[in-house]
Order: C-alpha cells, then sequence, then structure tokens
C-alpha cells in the first residue's frame, strides 16, 4: 500500500483531523541513512509528523522544516516537507543504539535528550516563520503537542509511530495530529481528551489493520466525521548536481583555488539523501572560469 495522508473535519467543523500511513518512506530513509532501530524511530516520528504538516500548508512553494536539537547521543535530527507532503530529513547519529525504555519500547526521549523544537516555515517573504519551545520529553509527539499550544495557540493531539521488524526494517509507520477550532464547544473538547486518552497507541492501530481514515474514524467517532481530501506522500529529495554546483561556486574564487592547489577531487554529500557528487580539478578549474 501507497504512503498517503488523509484530511477531515469533525463535530461540524470545530475539529480538523490529518491521518497517515508512512511505512514505505521511513523504510526508505532508514535504508538510505542506514539508521540503527533507535534513530529510525525518531526520524520516522518526524518524517511522519513533517507529512502532515506539510499538508497544510497552503502556498504551492511553501517549505517547513523540523528541527530537533537535543543534548542526547542522536546530536539532533532535521526534516523538510513542501506543501506537496514530500519529506526529507536525516539524523546527525544515526548510528547510535540503546536499551529500550522500562516499557520495553525504543527509547528515542533519551536519544534524543534536552533541547529545542524549532519549527521553520519558508513562505516565500523577506524571512520566514520561526517557532521554537523547548523540547518536553524527547518523544517528539508530544514535543509537537506542546508547540502548536504555546507557540501557535492551537489546542493540538498528535500521535506518531514506528514499529520496527526484528531485522530493522520498518513494520509499521504514521500518525495522526487533530486540532480544535478557536470557536469548538467546551463539551466537544471534554470529549475529545476523554476519546484521546482512551485510545490505543498509533502502531497498535495500524497494527489491527487500521487505514488513516480508520485511525480518524475510531477516534473521532461520536463527531461526524467528513474526510475532505487524500494526498500522497513520499521521501524524495531535490537534491541534484546543478544544485550542488551552485552551492561550491557560492564559497568564492578563492575557496576553490585553494582546492585546486590540495590537487585531490572535491566530494560533497547531500545529508538528505546521502548522494555523493565528485568533482574533479579541472571541474573546479571551469566553475572558476
Amino acid at each position: 500500500m501507497s504512503d498517503y495522508i488523509v484530511r477531515a473535519m469533525a463535530a461540524n467543523q470545530q475539529i480538523r483531523a490529518f491521518a497517515a500511513t508512512t511505512k514505505n518512506l521511513v523504510e526508505h530513509a532508514r535504508s538510505i541513512h542506514g539508521t540503527s532501530p533507535v534513530a529510525t524511530a525518531a526520524l520516522g516520528r518526524l518524517l511522519t509528523a513533517g507529512a502532515m504538516m506539510g499538508a497544510s500548508l497552503k502556498g504551492e512553494k511553501d517549505l517547513l522544516t523540523l528541527q530537533i536539537k537535543g543534548d542526547g547521543p542522536l546530536n539532533g535530527l532535521t526534516v523538510t516537507t513542501d506543501s506537496s507532503s514530500n519529506v526529507k530529513g536525516y539524523v546527525n547519529n544515526p548510528t547510535f543504539v540503546n536499551p529500550p525504555n522500562f516499557m520495553g519500547k525504543f527509547d528515542v526521549g533519551g536519544a534524543i535528550g534536552y533541547g529545542t523544537l524549532r519549527v521553520i516555515r519558508d513562505m516565500g517573504l523577506k524571512e520566514p516563520y520561526v517557532g521554537e519551545t523547548d523540547l518536553i520529553t524527547g518523544e517528539i509527539a508530544e514535543d509537537l503537542t506542546y508547540y502548536f499550544a504555546k507557540s501557535e495557540q492551537i489546542p493540538t493531539a498528535v500521535g506518531l509511530g514506528v514499529l520496527m521488524n526484528k531485522e530493522n526494517t520498518v513494520r509499521q509507520a504514521g500518525g495522526f495530529i487533530i486540532q480544535l477550532m478557536p470557536f469548538a464547544e467546551d463539551s466537544v473538547i471534554d470529549e475529545l481528551e476523554k476519546r484521546i486518552n482512551e485510545i490505543n497507541s498509533v502502531t497498535s492501530m495500524l497494527e489491527d489493520g487500521l487505514s488513516p481514515e480508520g485511525i480518524l474514524e475510531k477516534i473521532l467517532e461520536p463527531f461526524g466525521v467528513e474526510f475532505t481530501d487524500t494526498v500522497p506522500t513520499a521521501y524524495k529529495c531535490n537534491c541534484s548536481r546543478e544544485r550542488v554546483t551552485k552551492a561550491l561556486i557560492s564559497v568564492g574564487r578563492k575557496e576553490l583555488e585553494s582546492m585546486i592547489d590540495e590537487g585531490k577531487d572535491v566530494e560533497l554529500n547531500c545529508h538528505f539523501c546521502n548522494t555523493n557528487y565528485t568533482f574533479s580539478i579541472d571541474d573546479i578549474k571551469k566553475l572558476i572560469k
């Protein structure tokens, strides 16, 4: 099954919601970055959140970046998405391994540590909008819930999950984002809080065979769910030799001449897709010309 996101409204437009299945894109990220199980879980959760948040972008060229900077061994991670929910991302220390937490689950919080969550919205203006909050648990879903409430003043429930097979491939991945509109009635708020507290984990619902539609129907059953859109999502990096060449030119003539003096090929790596681009001495000389 292909990865996709559903958008929905409920309770007479008082609730808006997103849900996603992202197994394929998270597995692709794992395979290109060689991530450990805990790094896969962390990156997979952030990729899933980024994909759903990308589906809420208005402009065709809008971009959104999620940056987690923590003092834990993963050394932070970054995810970028566009308005078509094409996502890409990386972990700074992808091979770190730690034991499960006391509940027998991936200790993502321990691997990320204390730090900040930054959300950067680039909408083509002079300066991007940047919102930043402290990490609450490092488990990502809770941190995003706090971010929406603190930085954007939107009461939000976020659920994210990644389940691995024994051979370290991705078995399930997905999530949901449910938000209350400013005019939501107290009765709706109370009932939604009750529903959120009663549901199983995202991966449990996926293992039970629930689709993104099924997840929202289960959570929002009392409110009458109306699905408004379905959006495909995928791991997609837009790097190219042309873009990397422009980046190399931007370092300036003096730096390029220094590279020539060293007499070695220059290899540049894209953090997002792990592709290497090699430039020979002759290539660099042409760039100077």
